[in-house]
């Protein structure tokens, strides 16, 4: 054990520098610690967790790419089919890390009911749909089933069964108009199976998800003629090279566009929370180090007779301060601690009790979620001490300037 580590444990143990004047400054310095790194952990943990979830949320409704024909206007409606016989379907071999793939189409039509009307788009779906998120969406009833012969079962949106005032087991009429305005338009009565609320008010609001083969009929298309394909990869971050190499398998009447080219507005808009967390960061690190300065310098100040009898008996410059480092350090380590007892504290508490509600309609979930990962953790930590000493080592210079003899007779 070095002699500067000794001294340091000595000094921080003993009963005088509990009581000294510097006590009340160097709380505060472990008090800034320990905030600071509280609001960096929520900072982090919600910026992440709102980006997951949006995203989650968008591919849920598109997967992460998109195949459809060219000819394709830009409405969320299927107009021009594409067939089902394809070299990439059922299974997308010719490309590593695509977990699934479904055929889907979509038709706008207008919900009837005695005293009201709503329009939206029916996303017809077969028996390869995965519905692995709508489980979670699912809030009354079950999924439906298209597995076996065509049926009317349909799951709709909360936010579509409030304003129309359905619950599970109802059944409502579902009208489709023609291509030629003389013709009469399509009738379906649907029942509904189940209700889902996936926070995204601007999907819940436009679509019900039924079966597939209406659609067929309705558009007089073949039974292996679909709107178009949805691809799910297993790794979001590798999403533009799979959405290249996808879109590089593509005959060429069929076109591909991932999500993040779908919707560039929304997640140009989640790409902001990175900006604001690596802010957030900055400024934490730079209080809590200022704050470490102050309490180091009060530190030096309050034991230079301390320093001036150390260099008299031979001591350098360097190892005086490795002493007041190491003091700062048990402090930073201190803070770094009870703040991340209290920072893990509030995030699991929200994670498990969801006790910060947010407006759906502007952040497209109904609670602040978290995402907790051992990894961010230990390196917001080990980042946190390491710039705090860089800042302290400035500081510490101080020492070097300090006389042996005037130090000793510092009253």
């Amino acid at each position: 054990m070095s002699y500067e580590f000794f001294l340091a444990k000595r000094i921080i143990g003993s009963k005088a520098y509990k009581s000294s004047i510097s006590a009340p400054i160097i709380k505060i310095g472990i008090a800034a610690i320990a905030i600071g790194i509280v609001v960096m952990m929520i900072a982090i943990a919600t910026g992440i967790g709102l980006q997951q979830k949006i995203r989650d949320k968008v591919v849920a409704f598109n997967g992460h790419v998109t195949i459809s024909n060219y000819d394709s206007n830009n409405s969320h409606e299927s107009v021009y089919p594409i067939s089902k016989k394809q070299d990439f379907y059922p299974e997308f071999k010719s490309v590593t890390g695509v977990k699934h793939i479904q055929a889907i189409a979509a038709k706008f039509g207008v919900i009837r009911t005695e005293t009201d009307f709503e329009g939206a788009y029916l996303k017809g779906v077969g028996g390869d749909y995965n519905w692995e998120y709508y489980q979670e969406f699912l809030v009354e009833g079950r999924l439906p089933d298209y597995t076996k012969k065509r049926n009317e079962e349909v799951l709709i949106s909360e936010y579509l069964a409030k304003r129309l005032y359905f619950k599970v087991g109802d059944k409502f009429q579902m009208v489709f108009s023609k291509d030629d305005p003389e013709k009469l338009p399509n009738i379906i009565t649907y029942n509904i199976v189940g209700v889902y609320n996936s926070g995204f008010q601007d999907f819940d609001a436009q679509y019900l998800i039924g079966d597939i083969r209406h659609i067929q009929r309705i558009n007089k298309w073949k039974s292996d003629e679909i709107g178009s394909f949805e691809v799910f990869i297993d790794d979001y971050d590798e999403l533009e090279q799979k959405g290249a190499e996808i879109h590089a398998e593509m005959p060429t009447l069929i076109d591909s566009n991932t999500i993040t080219t779908k919707y560039p507005t929304i997640f140009d808009w989640i790409k902001i929370f990175d900006k604001n967390i690596y802010g957030i960061i900055a400024i934490m690190i730079l209080v809590a180090g200022i704050n470490m300065i102050t309490a180091l310098l009060v530190l030096i100040l309050e034991r230079t007779q301390m320093i001036g009898i150390l260099k008299a008996l031979g001591s350098n410059n360097w190892s005086i301060r490795k002493l007041f480092l190491y003091n700062a350090s048990y402090l930073i380590l201190l803070g770094l601690f009870w703040g991340n007892i209290l920072g893990l504290g509030i995030l699991l508490a929200q994670k498990y009790f969801k006790l910060f509600p947010l407006d759906p309609t502007v952040y497209y979930v109904s609670e602040a979620p978290v995402f907790i990962s051992l990894g961010y953790i230990v390196a917001l930590n080990v980042g946190t001490l390491i710039l705090c000493l860089l800042m302290l080592l400035v500081p510490s210079y101080i020492i070097t300037k300090i006389s042996p003899v005037k130090a000793i007779r510092f009253q």
